[in-house]
């Protein structure tokens, strides 16, 4: 390996190519929370959490009433919003669940404790919380050991404030 990234280094935003803008905006907005921070008239939205410029671009430049690609192609897998806090992402999930959205799976990964839904042009969507470091789980290595366990759905939505 020649470069190795600097260890701040992390994922800024994500933009995705939406059918129908106003509907993209009420599933990141009025579903997950986030905040519009600006709208462009030539069809795209930027939203965000705690009034940063975006997490989240949308647009209708080339995608327009198009179609989610189909099952079995190349392209974005998911992307994952992480939670501060088990609590958080309880109240996420809660928003999830009283929207009437599907949750596609969810898993306790050792290192997070995640649920997977998808946005209405079928981006797939983690809500996912980080646990404690010291509690991730390690080989006799000491190298991470993550698993695919069951999540309690049903008790991290009693943590919902």
């Amino acid at each position: 390996m020649s470069h190795v990234t600097h260890p701040q280094t992390s994922i800024g935003h994500v933009h995705l190519k939406v059918a129908d803008l106003d509907r993209a905006i009420g599933f990141y907005s009025g579903i997950l929370g986030f905040e519009l921070q600006q709208r462009m008239s030539s069809g795209a939205a930027f939203l965000s959490a705690g009034g940063y410029h975006h997490h989240i671009g949308l647009n209708t430049w080339e995608s327009a009433g198009g179609t989610p690609p189909p099952k079995g192609h190349t392209g974005l897998y998911h992307t994952a919003f992480l939670y501060p806090d088990r609590a958080s992402l309880a109240t996420a999930l809660k928003q999830v669940v009283e929207a009437g959205i599907t949750i596609e799976g969810s898993a306790d990964h050792g290192v997070s404790e995640a649920v997977y839904i998808s946005d209405p042009d079928g981006n797939g969507v983690e809500l996912y919380r980080d646990k404690p470091e010291p509690e991730w789980p390690r080989d006799t290595d000491g190298r991470l050991a993550m698993v695919n366990a069951r999540l309690d759905i049903e008790a991290l939505l009693a943590e919902a404030v």
